[in-house]
């Protein structure tokens, strides 16, 4: 027998769509509301050495994760 059941690995697609949506949300706010600040931020970023973009992206991962162990 499966570990998880239709309905369950069901629930589960939605709230993972449910949370996907949010974030494009969130990431298309910006853009919307405050085009040259976004453009600008772009920039700077772009011009970030290889560890910056490393760091930033560590940060990310950590923060995702200690908001998910928060929230389950």
């Amino acid at each position: 027998m499966l570990p998880f059941s239709l309905i369950e690995r069901l629930i589960v697609s939605e709230i993972l769509m449910a949370g996907l949506a949010l974030m494009l949300i969130f990431e298309g706010l910006l853009p919307l509301l405050a085009p040259k600040a976004w453009r600008e931020t772009f920039r700077r970023v772009i011009e970030f050495n290889d560890g910056q973009l490393r760091f930033v992206g560590l940060a990310s991962i950590v923060a995702g994760v200690v908001l998910f162990l928060l929230v389950t």
